[in-house]
């Protein structure tokens, strides 16, 4: 039994396969960062931001939601009603207030330190008598409750006591840093007297000035294992040249140059680590993101205070930094399993972000200013994130005192600082207060410290030798007769004697993976590709009976990744040991400006013999009538990838997606990525015998180009796809890119990896010799080449790729006899608001073995109706999204439509679904929006339909199929059935024959454009695949395809 959903502005489908909703708590430019990195997660449906700003509102996945956050057991009950998924804590105030620990006992996931953690923040006086109880080194200090007290101490202090801190929370602004003891014993009695900072001032803490560079840096923590984050610097004061009041930040940058690696291990182990060790001792484990901001002084660091979540604006700047997916590194932090799922970040890059203020800010400003230019800073490659901001009138105004943030990240800081000052002048509102020096405490170490190096230039020769170091016991593993595969010399060496060679003829071949590496970028998956190369070159090899003697790579990028390089080229060495040959060499290229970040690209070159007696092909000795045999594929191999994308492109799929029923819970990047099969050691032992005439390689060019490369000038073969096992894959892009048959016989290998042409009498034994390593089959006989014709004919591939995708949903469990003329079965989505009749009737025809239609989902704007549990009967998925709890029309139906893309719907059906869809969403379902109106449309369309017709006094009525277009009942008619009006009709007789009606004429059209029979023609006009198609409608059959 499936049970409803509801999915309302915040709710997450629940199933852990579908991607989950997350909330973040907040509304600055911080929260508008996190939200932006979670919505790039395939595991994340849509994230909504409480209370959030004008630049969370209606962005693609992100959105805004008005739940309260300050009651957290109204939000817990809240959240556990709608099933969110995780909630992300932004600001330190909640955090503080307990909601990490209220809303976790409640059974709601949420991601930030318990309120006895986040003491580290809330309590500056706890934080410092924390550091010296675990000695870690900070200023000295001392706290107060008596101004007058504090003020002595500090005229009397040993040291310059002149930082004067509020001990509680001061939104980031309860620190003055004085110029001497006169203004210091100022702010105490502004903190203490005036109350400046209210309740959080009540408690001072007076601290050493300490002398030195300040830099941030934070961590993730699982309350184990720390993974620390690039270093950052905030700029606190107002002004260029660091003048002017403090503020909660005007800028900052990523990393900083000031903080080496050695630095950061430093911090790492001395400071974050002791740290989160020393909260775990004192019973108050500490999960979620640690931020120590440190003075770099003349005896290495010292904390200057703790804050338990992310920096604003340091946030703006470290996380499009972050390479990895923010959702799972914070899913594995909740879970404890941080040291499983490390972060990785982007190399050789930076970022910086400058904060633009409201005229007045620190202080009183004005609202409600027009901001323009957002646009235009995107379409420079820059981000905005909002912060201030509010939509009124349609338009972005300011709101607050920060009011956006304008991050640029490029491949220096010099470029990103330039990058985003341009961008500042181009996001504009009124009295705008900005600074132009963001970073230059950094440039000028950059300047003073040293003279360019190559790593300055993008090479990092330490990487690429730590490459090396790692991969020489891969290649050694290699060593095979006649080479000890040992890297490091300027060339490799074979020896053909020693290999056992008499008289060998030398075979070489080189080829690459192509497009498939976008695939594999994409799925973050590198482990299969060395598989894929060396399978490219050496089954190539085989076209000449060569054994694969010897492998050289070639890994070229813009940024070595030394963790990536080393996971494809280990995957190099397992496929050349899978191969029998030797990995000699190879070449790491690192090329700054020719690859962006994470990109990049790979070649192979294989070297192979064979004796002179026994090359391949014998082009003499084949003859009409010898028989092919046809040897599987793993799947798409690595060809036709460019082809693949644009199909995923144009469709509503992603790598992410479910892949076809066949492969179980895999996702479609998965069976993409399924590595290519590599022939070698099964096929050399019958090569070697003699009784192969010729092998082709299906690479490129598929079926129709390879085999020909092997045949006499007259002769071609015959091929019949009904002879072999097509992968379901092949079946799946057809269907969804529309491909001719031509066209995936000349593209795709559609099951058949690699041929053998072999004389009649030995087919037998070669087969199995052949089936004791990989599936095999007799698919097709050499004949004679007619002039003007394909040297390769194939019949019955179509109407196999068909039958292939029917069989797999068979034996997936749908329990249905599949009728062999039938085509597919198309995945429909139902809309529907009530009781669901039509929706019944299309769950009958479902039902039946001809029928072109699966149901996947049923969609309700209202819980509880007769409809849903008409589909939970049927053991249909089923999704309540409550049109009253959506701010705006838009938001619901974008809501609608995630929903329908995550269960892969390629057809919509409104059965009685009370709503009218906004223009974006029929634009984008054009051609796949059904309709059923009942009357005979174009006449009595709207409302009341039967009242109409029965004002009219027409003498016949009925029902209408149509596709929807954005005007109402105005679509191109699919389907009409006609109900003659009696004489003493009602509204409700009349009603209910109609309703009879529209239960045939609903699921004959539905057949038809599953079918393929009709479709909606690029003039919004209906075109018919054959004139059988309309007689079937006119006799009021449905017509089967």
């Amino acid at each position: 039994m499936c049970s409803s959903v509801i999915l309302t502005p915040l709710q997450a489908a629940p199933s852990t396969t579908m991607a989950e909703r997350v909330l973040v708590i907040g509304s600055g430019g911080r929260e508008h960062a996190l939200a932006w990195k979670l919505a790039q997660s395939p595991h994340v449906l849509q994230v909504l931001v409480a209370p959030g700003n004008a630049g969370t509102a209606e962005s693609g996945k992100i959105s805004n939601s008005a739940v309260s956050v300050s009651n957290h057991a109204i939000l817990a009950q809240y959240c556990k009603d709608h099933n969110i998924g995780l909630v992300v804590v932004g600001p330190e105030a909640p955090l503080a207030a307990g909601i990490v620990d209220d809303l976790t006992a409640a059974g709601v996931r949420c991601f930030g330190p318990s309120a006895k953690a986040t003491q580290l923040e809330a309590s500056k006086h706890f934080a410092k008598e924390f550091l010296d109880r675990h000695a870690i080194p900070t200023a000295r200090w001392k706290a107060f409750t008596d101004p007058e007290e504090a003020c002595r101490f500090i005229q009397h202090a040993d040291f310059p006591a002149l930082v004067v801190k509020a001990s509680g929370l001061a939104a980031g602004k309860g620190v003055i840093i004085a110029a001497d003891v006169s203004e210091a014993s100022k702010a105490v009695r502004d903190i203490m007297q005036e109350k400046t900072f209210g309740s959080a001032g009540e408690t001072i803490v007076v601290e050493e000035l300490l002398e030195g560079e300040e830099v941030s840096c934070l961590c993730f923590s699982d309350g184990v294992t720390v993974a620390c984050m690039p270093p950052a610097q905030d700029h606190k004061r107002l002004l260029d040249g660091d003048q002017g009041p403090n503020t909660g930040g005007m800028g900052a940058y990523c990393p900083t140059p000031q903080v080496s690696k050695n630095l950061l291990q430093v911090i790492r182990e001395k400071i974050l680590q002791k740290t989160v060790d020393g909260m775990r001792q004192e019973g108050a484990p500490y999960v979620g993101i640690l931020y120590a901001g440190l003075m770099l002084t003349k005896d290495g660091p010292k904390v200057l205070e703790f804050n338990c979540r992310f920096g604003d604006p340091e946030c703006q700047v470290i996380l499009p930094l972050l390479n990895s997916d923010l959702y799972e590194v914070i899913q594995a932090t909740v879970d404890g399993k941080l040291s499983r799922a490390m972060p990785s970040w982007l190399e050789n890059s930076a970022a910086v972000t400058v904060v633009m203020a409201s005229g007045g800010y620190p202080g009183s400003y004005a609202k409600g200013h027009v901001i323009t230019g957002l646009s235009l800073a995107k379409d420079m490659g820059l981000q905005v994130f909002h912060a201030g901001t509010a939509v009124k009138d349609g338009k972005v105004v300011t709101s607050g005192g920060r009011v956006v943030t304008v991050t640029a990240v490029s491949k220096d800081l010099i470029q990103a600082v330039k990058e985003a000052n341009k961008g500042v002048e181009t996001v504009q509102f009124q009295a705008a207060i900005y600074r132009k020096d963001i970073a230059h405490r950094a440039i000028a170490f950059t300047e003073q410290s040293r003279g360019l190096t190559y790593k300055d230039s993008g090479v990092d020769i330490a990487a690429g030798n730590a490459l090396v170091h790692s991969i020489k016991p891969l290649a050694a593993a290699t060593s095979r007769p006649g080479c000890n595969a040992e890297l490091g010399g300027f060339a490799g060496t074979f020896d053909l004697k020693a290999a056992g060679y008499i008289d060998p003829v030398l075979v070489s071949g080189t080829d690459g993976v192509g497009t498939k590496l976008k695939i594999a970028q994409i799925c973050n998956k590198h482990d299969t590709l060395g598989q894929d190369l060396v399978a490219m070159c050496v089954n190539d090899l085989l076209a000449q009976g060569a054994e694969p003697l010897f492998f050289l790579d070639y890994f070229s990028c813009g940024t070595l990744d030394v963790g990536v390089a080393q996971t494809v080229i280990a995957g190099i060495a397992e496929a050349c040991k899978m191969a029998g040959c030797a990995l000699l060499g190879g070449e790491t290229a690192e090329m700054p400006g020719m690859y962006s970040p994470g990109q990049y690209d790979l070649a192979g070159f294989a070297v192979g013999a064979v004796e002179r007696e026994q090359l391949l092909p014998q082009l003499e000795s084949i003859s009409a009538g010898d028989t092919i045999i046809g040897i599987a594929s793993s799947g798409l191999h690595s060809n036709g990838f460019s082809l693949v994308r644009t199909i995923l492109e144009k469709s509503s799929f992603q790598c992410s997606s479910p892949a076809p029923s066949s492969y179980g819970s895999k996702t479609l990047g998965d069976v993409l990525l399924t590595p290519t099969r590599i022939y070698a050691k099964a096929l050399l032992p019958i090569l070697r015998l003699g009784h192969v005439k010729a092998y082709a390689h299906i690479t490129g060019g598929g079926l129709l180009e390879n085999i020909p490369r092997v045949l006499p000038e007259k002769l071609g073969v015959a091929l019949d796809a009904s002879c072999w096992k097509i992968p379901e894959i092949f079946s799946w892009l057809q269907r969804h890119g529309a491909l001719s048959e031509e066209e995936m016989a000349r593209t795709f290998n559609c099951g058949i990896g690699a041929v053998l042409i072999v004389d009649k009498a030995k087919v037998e034994n070669v087969l199995q010799s052949v089936q004791s390593h990989h599936e095999a089959w007799a698919i097709g006989t050499v004949v004679q080449h007619k002039t003007g014709y394909e040297k390769v004919s194939i019949k019955n591939l179509m109407k196999m790729l068909h039958l292939s995708q029917q069989s797999n949903q068979c034996a997936s469990g749908d329990g249905l006899s599949w009728d062999s003329s039938q085509t597919r079965k198309m995945r429909v989505g139902v809309l529907i608001s009530g009781t669901g009749t039509n929706l019944q009737a299309i769950i009958e025809h479902t039902k039946d073995p001809a029928s072109c239609v699966e149901i996947v989902i049923v969609i309700s704007n209202k819980i509880g109706v007769e409809g849903l549990k008409k589909a939970t009967r049927a053991g249909i998925p089923t999704r309540v999204i409550d049109h009253k709890l959506y701010g705006s029309r838009s938001e619901f139906d974008s809501t609608v439509d995630q929903v329908l893309q995550e269960f892969s719907v390629e057809l919509v059906c409104l059965a009685g679904f009370m709503r009218i869809l906004s223009g974006p969403f029929v634009k984008k379902w054009n051609g796949k929006l059904l309709n059923i109106h009942p009357s005979l449309l174009p006449s009595f369309k709207g409302v009341n339909a039967h009242k109409q017709v029965l004002q009219a006094g027409v003498r016949v009525s009925g029902c209408t199929v149509h596709f929807v277009a954005e005007e109402i009942d105005a679509g191109a008619i699919i389907v009409q059935k006609v109900v003659p009006v009696l004489v003493g009709d009602s509204e409700e007789t009349l009603s209910e024959r109609v309703k009879e009606a529209e239960h045939v004429a609903y699921p004959a059209a539905i057949q038809l454009v599953a079918s393929g029979a009709v479709r909606l023609g690029e003039d919004g006009k209906m075109c018919w695949k054959e004139q059988n198609a309309i007689e079937a409608i006119q006799n009021g059959t449905c017509y089967k395809n």
